[in-house]
Parts: structure tokens; sequence; C-alpha cells
């Protein structure tokens, strides 16, 4: 199976984000929108980051404009809203499409990796795909799954008790 680390994708900011350099880290990989009613996990997944970081956790927000156009300002208004109204200091990147044909590759290769209940689509904003240091994908958790309810799947993909 392909890894992760074989993509790259663009900050926020711009800046080519090689996944290679990632290796060993666990990955969670989360499609963002910060017009929707998930909005409000932007807080508990910067919980996780400061909780786990420094274990090897990094978080990647992905935003998203796909799903009720509920992601439609520019990076510099979303780097803003997150830091401004959730304090957000984890990884995000520029904002891609995650679904049809100009899917960004990293999800078209989680889709296929994790397919949903309903097939590989990506149904809303804040689906997360958890990595493994391995590289591979582990688990995919639905939007309304809160951040707090993937702990207990963090800690085992960090190694921890």
């Amino acid at each position: 199976m392909t890894q992760i680390y074989t993509f790259s994708i663009n900050s926020l900011q711009g800046d080519v984000l090689d996944l290679s350099s990632y290796k060993d880290k666990v990955l969670l990989v989360v499609n963002t929108a910060s017009e929707c009613g998930f909005t409000l996990q932007y807080a508990g997944l910067q919980k996780l980051h400061e909780q786990y970081s420094e274990q090897g956790l990094v978080i990647v927000g992905v935003p998203c404009n796909q799903f009720g156009k509920q992601e439609p300002g520019d990076a510099k208004a979303i780097a803003e809203g997150c830091l401004v109204n959730f304090g957000v200091d984890f990884l995000m990147t520029e904002k891609v499409d995650v679904n049809g044909s100009n899917s960004h590759p990293v999800f078209s290769f989680l889709r296929k990796a994790l397919p949903g209940v309903f097939g590989n689509k990506i149904k809303w904003n804040f689906t997360k795909f958890l990595i493994g240091r391995n590289g591979r994908p582990l688990h995919r958790f639905a939007p309304i799954t809160k951040p707090e309810k993937l702990e207990k799947y963090i800690k085992q993909a960090l190694g921890s008790p």
C-alpha cells in the first residue's frame, strides 16, 4: 500500500509541505471549513495538538469549500479566523477539493485507503483521517465524531498507554 509520505501539499502560506518530512509521526488529516456547524471542533483539535504534539502527533487542517460553500475566504481570512476565533496553531494547508476530478491527491489516496460507510466520497466538512507512524491510514472518522473521541486511537497510534 502507498504511504502518505509520497505526497505533498501547500501550506496556507503557499510553501510546499513534503509529507515525507513527517515520517515516524502520527498524522491526523482533517478537511475543515470556518463557517460549518462543526467548526467548534477546531478547539478540540487544538487541544489534541497541545496534548500530543510532543509525542509525535501532527494535525493537518485542510480547508475545503465543497460542502455548502462554508470556506469562502482566501488564505489570509482562513488563517485569521482559525487563530483569532479558535487559537489554532497546528498546521493548516491551502484550500483544496477533497472530492471529484479536482480532488487533491492526498484526499484521493485517503478516500481509496479508507472508504466511508457509503463509498469513498467525503460527505462533509471535518471528516478525519488518522495515519500511523508508518505512513499508512489507520482510521476514518465521521464529521460528527468529536476530536476528544479520537484520543484513544491517537494514543494507540503513538504507542502510548
